[in-house]
Parts: structure tokens; sequence; C-alpha cells
């Protein structure tokens, strides 16, 4: 591997960090990435910082939990469902973080 690769790769965790931190100001989502590869990042680091793996939620602690970076909460939970990042029980009483890894 030449070092200039190898040196993109140890650079690239950083490099999406800053970007995810790029979509907030002063703690707070500026909005909801309409592209679908943005979204996905900023899904995958809400799913990581605001729910833990072995816990579960009830709706309405899913709903405080992301209104701590966006009023469209339901938007966001949508999102986190329908990409697999969160999962919920049949009757909608309960939600977990998803255990599977990308």
């Amino acid at each position: 591997m030449s070092e200039s690769t190898e040196h993109q790769q140890q650079n690239a965790p950083r490099k999406e960090r800053r970007e995810v931190g790029d979509l907030f100001s002063g703690g707070r989502l500026l909005a909801i990435p309409r592209r679908a590869a943005r979204r996905e990042q900023l899904l995958v680091h809400l799913a990581e910082t605001l729910f833990a793996v072995d816990r579960e939620y009830t709706e309405p602690e899913v709903n405080d939990a992301l209104r701590t970076v966006h009023e469209d909460c339901s938007a966001l939970r949508r999102y986190l469902i329908t990409s697999g990042l969160l999962t919920r029980t049949r009757d909608g009483s309960s939600y977990r973080r998803s255990t599977t890894t990308r």
C-alpha cells in the first residue's frame, strides 16, 4: 500500500465525523439532508450517539432523544426505522437500536 493511500485511510474516519459535524450548529441539526448518502451518514451518527444497543425505548423516549437535535422527530424516527438502524415492535410499543453492522 502506498504511503498516500495509507494516509487517506487513516484520515477517513476523522473526515467523516467532520462532515457529520458540518450538519450541526450549536448541537442542533440545521436540516435533514436530502441526499440519501448524506442522510444515511447522519442517521448512523444519530443511532450511535442517541441510542444504546442493549436498551428498549418507548416512542416518547425516541422522540425526546431526537428532539435534542431537531424538531422533526417523526421524520428522523421514520428514517431510522426504514434504514434499519432502529427496529420497532409490530405494535409500535418499543424500539431498539439495531445490532447488525453495516
